[in-house]
């Protein structure tokens, strides 16, 4: 059974509270109404981004009278009187700082007559806009939200970004701006476009607190042919908990036009991919239908070869039984660029889950992991079958649910411990993870029972006693298993 690859429709973006959106206030006229200390800090922000601002209060502050006579930016003028809808005309933003409910409609209906969108302070029914808390590495500036319900934990956000993030990369966004219309000036493709901000970002988290050069510049401009031609990357997803994606699978999927991503891959993880890029599911489905690898393969080259980025997106590690060798021996067939990211397989995710070392002292000398399925979908015939039968080693087994029973029935006609220890586990990591745990012999009719739907990993060893016994609520015989 096959089925062609399908292309996924970008999920529409979630219900906002407030659109986020950055005013252009340079050289414009914005009105305060006010002269309190939080209408100066409105006005200093307003001045900060260029506006020339005119303040109306009858008795201005102290600290408001400070502000106009040394402005962060645009001018800052205070008239000692009350406002007028008059003043309104022409203005580009307006804010007030209002007594009352009253003073507040009153001021907020006469911004709208005039056109001029409105903010009136800590009254959000007559305001039009909210300004949040700020991080400032202009021209780099983050703004952020809480919609009025908890300034004080918007701040505590702002903060934590603050800490995180230079005071350098205000140079480097700075330089950015310089920058751009040179690059968009070069006859570059759209790839190299793409790859010179892409090694100007890299350079600028590498080195947020130098300042940026011509050299620099330079630098970013140094591209091969391999540069700006397209390129393939196996990216591992993990078992499925979005925090256990790499930090460069995190890069890889943000900086991809195509990704190819396989069944097994959560729609949380797909959430980490910029939203321009093209998701196409080419996954592979036990006993369903299922894209032809070879069709996969096809694809990938041919978009590769477009000038594409593609992430090829692969549940768990796409070195363990993730036909990487064959998707990469396509790539170099075809000479296109190829690397892998690796990701965290199920065993190991399965194992992190039940708290379990896997290679638990005078316990298990060694792991191996093995496959419950060949190409034709049956048991592989060529499984090591004393190798699985050692007491002392730990087998992982992936794909196993349709073959568990002829492999648990080889592997105790080869010499394994019908009650060696055993788990299965589904969905590792997921909210719908499900555990099976009880002796081997056991494993296959308990499995069937359950009959527990996506991916599946079964784990057999005596480091698993514990969850075996706790399963059965009597103790196994654990200490003939470990004599043996």
């Amino acid at each position: 059974m096959s089925r062609l690859p399908t292309e996924m429709q970008t999920g529409r973006m979630g219900r906002l509270s407030r659109l986020p959106a950055f005013f252009a206030l340079e050289g414009k006229r914005a009105v305060v109404a006010g002269g309190g200390q939080a209408a100066t800090w409105k006005t200093e922000l307003l001045s900060a981004a260029g506006a020339a601002v005119d303040v109306f209060a009858p008795v201005p502050g102290e600290d408001m009278r400070a502000l106009a006579a040394v402005p962060p930016g645009g001018a800052v003028i205070v008239h000692e009187r009350a406002w007028r809808a008059a003043d309104l005309a022409g203005a580009a933003i307006a804010v007030a700082e209002c007594a009352d409910n009253d003073d507040a409609a009153h001021f907020a209906a006469a911004a709208r007559a005039a056109g001029v969108p409105v903010n009136v302070i800590d009254r959000p029914a007559f305001c039009d806009f909210a300004f949040g808390a700020i991080v400032n590495r202009s021209p780099l500036v983050i703004g952020i939200s809480t919609d009025g319900a908890a300034p004080v934990f918007g701040q505590a956000i702002r903060a934590k970004i603050e800490a995180l993030i230079p005071k350098g990369f205000a140079r480097w966004a700075d330089a950015a701006r310089t920058w751009r219309p040179r690059v968009q000036a070069l006859a570059l493709s759209f790839r190299g476009r793409r790859n010179v901000w892409e090694k100007f970002a890299e350079r600028a988290v590498a080195e947020p607190n130098s300042t940026p050069t011509e050299s620099d510049f330079a630098a970013l401009l140094t591209l091969d042919e391999a540069a700006q031609a397209g390129s393939v990357i196996l990216v591992g997803a993990g078992p499925g908990d979005p925090e256990l994606l790499t930090l460069r699978a995190m890069r890889a999927l943000q900086s991809a036009d195509v990704i190819l991503f396989d069944h097994l891959v959560s729609a949380e993880i797909l959430d980490f991919a910029r939203r321009e890029a093209k998701k196409m599911l080419v996954g592979k489905t036990g006993h369903a239908p299922s894209c032809k690898q070879d069709d996969i393969n096809m694809l990938m080259v041919s978009l590769a070869k477009a000038g594409r980025r593609v992430v090829r997106l692969k549940g768990g590690d796409p070195m363990i039984f993730g036909r990487a060798d064959e998707e990469i021996a396509a790539c170099r067939a075809a000479g296109i660029a190829v690397e892998v990211v690796p990701g965290v397989t199920a065993a190991q995710a399965a194992a992190g889950r039940l708290k379990v070392s896997l290679t638990r002292r005078d316990e298990a000398r060694r792991v191996q992991y093995i496959t419950g399925h060949g190409r034709d979908g049956e048991l592989p015939s060529d499984i090591d079958w004393k190798s699985l039968a050692d007491p002392a080693v730990t087998t992982v087994v992936y794909m196993p649910v349709k073959t568990l029973p002829p492999l648990v029935a080889k592997a105790c006609a080869a010499g394994l411990d019908p009650a060696t220890p055993a788990v299965a586990v589904a969905h590792a990591t997921r909210a719908e993870e499900h555990t099976i745990a009880g002796r081997i012999a056991d494993l296959p009719a308990l499995v069937a029972a359950e009959a527990p739907s996506g991916p599946v990993v079964v784990m057999i060893g005596r480091v698993f006693a514990d969850h075996a016994k706790k399963a059965a609520g009597a103790a196994l015989p654990i200490a003939a298993i470990r004599q043996a």
